[in-house]
């Protein structure tokens, strides 16, 4: 399909088009079709004169081109003329020339179709058919049962038909075709067709676009939001863990606060109960002084023998201590400290239990 030349409408140049698509190949331009109009203008005009040219007839003539328009739009005769050039004539399909003729439209080469001053061209392209209608967006494939249907099909549309006689150009596309056939698995629009769905596909794009650009911005707003939630809730979580952390050690210095009265409370009361060092001297001083007079009184008058003084035994033959006795000064000491620290310990006892 690639090698079958096909021009695309523009402007009004749909005669321009028909021709070069018959011909495959830019053959015409519409200077060269201007100049053929206004050759066969001049030439009518010319038979109009003999007439004389003060007739109502000649002066009617006189109006702007019936073979060209300012549009580019060319007339029947401007087409034939320019065929002429290539050995080409136009027979007219439905004429009754043609008809006793009884020829299949099979076995024709081309047909050029012309309704409402629209041209296009239907040719033999290797052994198939193409429509290769400028208001297409590519050649159409027909098959060669559809053909005939398609022509009479345009007949009743209106269109006037007519059959192309005479040997084409070469082209490639037709020596191409002559070796493959081809398959067309989707048939070509209309060029208003396919602009108004291309435009369509752009605006339901552009509202597809439109679309995704909202939801990906409430899309970023939900995604700020959540990670300022986050922010708001570890700020709480990290504010909370201070004031417990403040509270912890305002505890704390509370309970060593109350601990410090407590022995400084009970300083006094223990410092009666328990001997101070000078006492114990003291007392230490005045045991061996009693000791000292208890061995001078056993020992009596100069010269007499002195007897040991035995100590009175229990029945398991312990001696009794003496009530008397006395404390050694590091005895005394040691049980001091450890009666000081049995008063300390039963008060911070106390002190949990409140």
């Amino acid at each position: 399909m690639e090698s079958i030349f096909h021009e695309k409408q523009e402007g009004s140049l749909c005669a321009q088009h028909c021709l070069n698509n018959l011909l495959q190949g830019e053959y015409f331009s519409p200077v060269e079709l201007s100049s053929i109009a206004h050759q066969l203008d001049e030439e009518e005009r010319m038979r109009m004169a003999e007439g004389g040219v003060t007739s109502e007839d000649y002066r009617t003539f006189l109006q702007p081109s019936g073979n060209m328009d300012d549009s580019g739009f060319f007339s029947i005769q401007v087409i034939s003329n320019a065929l002429k050039v290539w050995g080409l004539e136009l027979i007219l399909f439905n004429s009754p020339e043609y008809q006793r003729l009884r020829i299949d439209p099979i076995n024709e080469r081309s047909f050029i179709c012309n309704y409402k001053e629209h041209w296009f061209t239907v040719r033999k392209l290797g052994k198939q058919w193409f429509n290769l209608n400028s208001l297409l967006t590519g050649p159409e494939l027909i098959s060669d049962t559809y053909l005939a249907l398609f022509l009479a099909q345009l007949q009743q549309e209106g269109y006037s038909i007519f059959v192309v006689k005479g040997d084409l150009p070469d082209c490639e596309a037709d020596q191409l075709l002559q070796m493959i056939r081809v398959q067309q698995m989707q048939r070509p629009r209309l060029i208003g067709e396919e602009l108004a769905q291309l435009k369509e596909q752009r605006v339901q794009k552009t509202d597809l676009e439109r679309v995704l650009e909202t939801n990906d911005g409430s899309a970023t707003l939900d995604e700020d939001e959540e990670d300022l939630q986050r922010a708001l809730a570890l700020s709480r979580q990290e504010i909370d863990m201070e004031d417990e952390e403040a509270d912890l050690r305002r505890a704390i210095q509370l309970s060593m606060q109350g601990s410090s009265r407590s022995i400084s409370q009970d300083t006094p009361h223990t410092s009666d109960t328990h001997l101070t060092s000078e006492e114990l001297r003291k007392r230490r001083e005045a045991y061996f002084e009693k000791r000292q007079q208890q061995q001078q009184q056993q020992q009596g008058p100069p010269g007499q023998l002195s007897q040991p003084c035995e100590r009175p035994t229990t029945s398991s033959g312990a001696p009794v201590s003496d009530p008397g006795d006395a404390m050694s000064e590091e005895d005394m000491l040691q049980a001091a400290v450890t009666m000081s620290l049995e008063t300390v310990r039963n008060n911070f006892k106390t002190e949990g239990k409140k």
